[in-house]
């Protein structure tokens, strides 16, 4: 599949699950399958779902099951994790369930993987394998495991060199990591692999780290040259005043953990502290909220600060209707060309 470019800018989504005020995690699910169908037919590049636990807010926990399921309800679009939180799992386990996914759906599944927790620290002990479990340090070489698993080449001297993920196939997953600091980067850039920096976690730092990526890069078999993506905040409508409005829900659901996305209402209502005001005050301008031309205009210039090609989009909005119309009003403003589907 070529690049669905608009100018020089690929367009890509990373979705977390939302689970709005009274709604049910089911919805949210269901939700997240027909928002990466019609991110499909706006010319989208690539669905990532997000990995998160214990949050009654968002509903994807598993997305190496989820990936499956919208992967099979569409037919172009690259569709994986973003991302799989390695550190609460086997090297081998993940590189077979995506091997799986890469048998069924050859060509499009994407492997993002991170090294945070997406979880309190409670839910991380309670998913790990108890005393046993490697701290974080061990990050980078349960990566190069993961890759070793995916292609079939652990190192000479491997303890499990005998080993085999299975099913056998041709190929293997794209292999991204993403993270939100230095670490990550320097991570991603001595294994010679692409890197995503979620710049809506951390608004501060991004562009740094991806100059140290860029610096550190060693060239591998899987890429031979740097390449990145960074993750934004995005919410267009059909005017700046009602992006503003409709961005309210998200920050309103930051400071009400676990409650869902909130209506617009009682987002506005809300009583919110001076240092909640201030962080939104501080953030919303490092986000794309506005009418289509002004969100275009705002991520053109944040792939230039970043010196990447390609944006993953993340949108959440407590009406579903309203979070599809903002990733269809970005794709015109660039000119995506819609699929049939």
């Amino acid at each position: 599949m070529h690049d669905q470019r608009g100018g020089t800018v690929i367009l890509s989504v990373l979705d977390q699950s939302p689970v709005r005020e009274g709604g049910t995690a089911s919805q949210a699910l269901r939700e997240t399958v027909e928002l990466a169908r019609r991110a499909e037919q706006f010319g989208y590049e690539r669905f990532w779902i997000a990995e998160h636990h214990g949050s009654a807010a968002l509903a994807s926990s598993a997305p190496e099951i989820l990936i499956g399921h919208v992967a099979a309800k569409t037919s172009h679009i690259k569709v994986g994790s973003g991302g799989v939180m390695l550190s609460h799992y086997s090297a081998l386990k993940v590189a077979e369930q995506f091997k799986m996914l890469e048998a069924l759906f050859p060509g499009r599944i994407n492997l993002g993987l991170g090294r945070a927790p997406g979880s309190s620290q409670r839910h991380a002990a309670a998913l790990q394998i108890g005393p046993g479990a490697l701290p974080i340090e061990y990050y980078p070489s349960q990566v190069e495991d993961l890759v070793g698993y995916l292609a079939d080449e652990l190192p000479e001297d491997h303890p499990f060199r005998d080993i085999r993920a299975t099913p056998s196939i041709d190929g293997m997953p794209e292999v991204w990591l993403l993270g939100s600091s230095l670490e990550s980067a320097v991570v991603a850039a001595e294994l010679g692999l692409p890197f995503t920096f979620a710049q809506f976690i951390n608004p501060e730092g991004g562009e740094r780290a991806m100059q140290v990526y860029r610096r550190k890069f060693q060239p591998s078999k899987w890429l031979a040259a740097p390449r990145g993506s960074v993750g934004i905040a995005a919410l267009a409508a059909e005017s700046e005043e009602e992006a503003v409005r409709l961005s309210w829900s998200r920050y309103c659901m930051r400071f009400r953990r676990g409650l869902g996305v909130p209506s617009v209402e009682t987002a506005l209502a809300f009583e919110y502290s001076e240092p909640e005001i201030a962080y939104i005050e501080y953030t919303r301008p490092r986000s794309a909220i506005g009418d289509p031309s002004q969100v275009k205009a705002r991520l053109d210039v944040m792939a230039g600060d970043f010196e990447v090609d390609e944006l993953v989009l993340h949108t959440i909005t407590y009406d579903f209707d309203a979070r599809v119309r903002s990733y269809q009003l970005i794709a015109e403003a660039y000119g995506l060309q819609p699929r049939e589907v």
